[in-house]
């Protein structure tokens, strides 16, 4: 599949289509035996996972390299990883706390925080952008693909003059530029450099300490190489600069960090539980359900099963972040390579995890 054609998948995965997910009862040696068949059959060089039940780690492995040339092992703990769309469940816990705090209104228009941006046929709100229905497009051509050092509020020199796709809230298009949008407004409402602010308020309290903006040229101790998938066999993904969409899927991370996050829900003293609950309600557009709430994916697989998190696919990187509110249960799956095209088995080990925790909980 092609990384274009992923992002129609990835839209429909996370939107309007709700996602479909088989699988029955597996043990965590099938779980094992799934992941590691990832590596032997060269669908990816490295993946980590990390999962956790009321609290307690179940199951945390890693598989692969994080570097194929070094033979570097990935370590759940401290091998990082672009995360990609994972970003925007941490950009909208910092989001809310705007809220909860009273420095940010979600049912505010977009242009009182951020004045200059172009004036379009149809005001939005900053709600509109956080649940993909303001009507902003998504990448064209190449533009997820970007090698430019933006700040994030250059960034919008991309999109800026770009009609809306719709009147905002008549439809739903899952795209990343919401979120520089949103992170823009973020910036502007708190007076905060958007980085320093998630760094405060989200990433120090909840000591996910491996997480970080991808800065070029900076170092950062553990982190994987970037690879893309060829015939011949993997090779370094071509060189991009993500940090002016850090929201929408610029953030490096381990599989231990992203749990921490799931687990703060879960646990549920992090937010206000009426913002918590906000965050995490899927939305509607024209009585249909979209499956997405403000920043989460928020649906039920295919057993009925109750879950909110993320899909995130970059280059360089891949991954699934699920939290099911019912069974307690966190995973985190993360892998140093472009659309590798594993998301069915990926189901299937997650939905093992949710089958043997339903029977724990019994």
């Amino acid at each position: 599949m092609s990384f274009k054609r992923f992002f129609s998948y990835f839209s429909n995965r996370i939107g309007r289509n709700k996602p479909k997910r088989t699988t029955n009862s597996i043990s965590y040696s099938k779980a094992d035996e799934l992941l590691q068949s990832l590596i032997s059959n060269a669908k990816v060089p490295g993946i980590a996972i990390k999962v956790i039940q009321h609290n307690k780690t179940i199951f945390d492995k890693g598989y692969g390299f994080s570097d194929l040339e070094k033979k570097t092992q990935i370590n759940t703990a401290t091998s990082v990883f672009r995360i990609a769309s994972v970003s925007k469940p941490i950009a909208a816990t910092a989001l809310a706390i705007m809220v909860q705090d009273g420095v940010i209104d979600l049912e505010e228009s977009f242009y009182t925080y951020v004045p200059y941006y172009p004036k379009k046929k149809y005001d939005f709100t900053i709600k509109q952008l956080a649940t993909h229905t303001a009507g902003i497009r998504g990448y064209r051509g190449k533009e997820y693909g970007l090698n430019i050092p933006y700040t994030i509020k250059d960034s919008i020199v991309i999109f800026k003059d770009d009609d809306l796709l719709f009147k905002p809230g008549t439809n739903y298009h899952y795209n990343s530029y919401d979120w520089v949008l949103l992170s823009l407004a973020m910036q502007e409402a708190s007076g905060v450099p958007f980085e320093e602010y998630v760094q405060k308020k989200v990433l120090d309290p909840l000591q996910m300490k491996h997480t970080f903006a991808e800065v070029k040229g900076s170092f950062i101790k553990g982190i994987t190489q970037f690879y893309s998938q060829k015939k011949l066999g993997f090779r370094k993904a071509l060189e991009v600069n993500n940090y002016y969409k850090l929201a929408g899927g610029g953030f490096l991370s381990t599989t231990t960090d992203i749990v921490k996050l799931g687990n703060a829900y879960l646990k549920g003293d992090f937010l206000q539980e009426v913002i918590q609950q906000q965050f995490l309600t899927a939305q509607e557009v024209k009585g249909e359900s979209t499956y997405y709430g403000l920043g989460w994916q928020v649906s039920t697989d295919k057993k009925g099963n109750a879950y909110y998190g993320h899909i995130g696919n970059g280059v360089g990187g891949y991954s699934n972040f699920f939290v099911y509110p019912k069974q307690q249960l966190v995973l985190s799956i993360l892998t140093n390579c472009t659309n590798p095209n594993i998301q069915d088995v990926l189901d299937e080990v997650v939905l093992g995890f949710v089958e043997k925790a339903k029977e724990f909980n019994q």
